[in-house]
């Protein structure tokens, strides 16, 4: 019964407005490399911003060891072509150390939070750093 109290809980999750505007804005204005975001009291709220400037590994280095996140990251890429490239990647932060209610909680709620952020084009769920390194990243986007 636990169980079913908490996935009730987390399928009526609210995204705060801020969430939205803010991917809005690293989407169309490419004003930000990444955007973190955590679930507080039933709410997901923008937790961390990353300036334009920032890289990869600046990136992996603001995630929790020890909790759950929603990211966006703003990937830049040359194709083989030598084309110029971006693509907006979502990715589900849940390190195995992280609680196991926080756990359910993110991946109850992940698909709801990731309908609200019109634009996403790759999709990454990762439990530890190696999960999402920088060539995992690049051979997804490819």
């Amino acid at each position: 019964m636990c169980w079913f109290n908490q996935a009730n809980a987390a399928s009526g999750m609210a995204v705060n407005d801020e969430c939205k505007l803010k991917f809005l804005e690293l989407k169309s204005k490419r004003n930000y490399r990444f955007i973190t975001y955590k679930i507080v009291d039933q709410q997901v709220i923008v937790d961390k911003i990353g300036g334009h400037d920032e890289t990869y590994e600046d990136f992996t280095n603001s995630l929790p060891a020890d909790e759950c996140r929603y990211a966006v990251f703003d990937f830049d890429f040359t194709t083989d072509e030598n084309c110029q490239k971006s693509k907006i990647f979502f990715i589900a932060w849940s390190p195995d150390t992280s609680k196991v209610r926080m756990k359910m909680v993110y991946a109850s709620s992940k698909d709801r939070f990731k309908r609200e952020l019109d634009g996403i084009q790759v999709e990454l769920q990762a439990t530890d750093p190696s999960e999402m390194s920088f060539d995992i990243i690049k051979s997804r986007a490819l």
